[in-house]
């Protein structure tokens, strides 16, 4: 009895692989991709390229310490795939908001990448009470003129977002000295590096000894900004047509109380979701704008969502 059941396990394995196979040899093939979908899946040690650089401040990669962190970051982002997926795709939408603001303030481009490691370009929430794509605290936010409270919270206002991240990290460049260590300070603050700095008696990013989190900041902004910038390198295969886009829009004016949100979206022919979706920065379903301050409300122009 038990040489007929072994016998028959066997038949099934022999059975199963012989469906795996076909699965794999009829594979789902893409019009642009050589190679099929699914394929054998391979995981391959990194090259760490040799000339990495953040804000065109060299990375020390001829010290061994360095060396392995960034390694790391790269292999930690690289087969991370469904993230770096979304990544690509996420960036082609948001990239071109962020880009213009960053030059027109002096800001090196290579900053746009800190906002996908904190927020992965997403209006994120963090326990600490940052929010938006910038994750931006509260209080840094009205520091530098936006409203946040319940009614309305301009950290979700990627362009405004935008403005305040150039402002604080300007700010920081100038006390620190480098972008490397504005970038530091973005994440650690700009007290918070500067008593590093002092308390450990070196001036660069690379020489400090910091905390896990803003120890490898540095390290996932140049990795990020690697990936991204070389997809083919680190295996992420798309075509332009799998990456997100923006929805055109057009600008109104709102200097007046809005007690319906549902039935001022219906005015433009689009609904509440959609009207949010484009004004994230409208907490509630309602605008109550006692001092009538004038706002910008994003309407997405007509087709997109019909």
């Amino acid at each position: 009895m038990k040489i007929i059941q072994k016998a028959l396990a066997f038949v099934g394995l022999l059975s199963l692989c012989g469906l795996f196979i076909f699965a794999l040899q009829d594979a789902p093939t893409d019009e642009n991709f050589e190679t099929k979908l699914i394929n054998d899946y391979n995981v391959y040690a990194l090259q760490v390229p040799d000339n990495l650089n953040f804000a065109g401040e060299p990375m020390p990669l001829e010290n061994p310490d360095i060396l392995e962190r960034m390694d790391r970051e790269l292999l930690v982002n690289t087969y991370w795939q469904s993230n770096g997926l979304l990544m690509f795709k996420r960036a082609k939408k948001y990239f071109p908001i962020i880009e213009p603001i960053l030059a027109k303030h002096g800001v090196p481009d290579d900053f746009k990448y800190l906002a996908v490691i904190e927020s992965g370009l997403t209006n994120a929430v963090s326990p600490a009470g940052a929010r938006g794509v910038w994750q931006i605290m509260p209080a840094t936010g009205r520091e530098n003129g936006l409203e946040v409270n319940k009614n309305v919270d301009e950290r979700y206002n990627l362009e405004k977002a935008t403005e305040v991240a150039c402002k604080y990290l300007i700010r920081a460049k100038e006390q620190l000295g480098s972008w490397t260590l504005a970038a530091a300070a973005y994440n650690a603050g700009n007290a918070g590096v500067s008593r590093r700095l002092r308390e450990q008696d070196v001036t660069g990013y690379y020489d400090l000894l910091l905390g896990e989190e803003t120890g490898r900041y540095l390290f996932r902004i140049v990795a990020l900004k690697e990936i991204l910038s070389n997809p083919k390198n680190y295996g992420f295969n798309f075509r332009e047509k799998d990456l997100y886009t923006n929805v055109p829009t057009y600008k109104i004016e709102v200097d007046t109380a809005v007690t319906d949100f549902t039935k001022f979206a219906q005015r433009f022919g689009i609904n509440y979701k959609v009207l949010k979706l484009h004004n994230p920065w409208l907490r509630e379903p309602h605008l109550n704008n006692k001092s009538r301050k004038q706002y910008y409300l994003e309407i997405p122009k007509e087709g997109y969502y019909n």
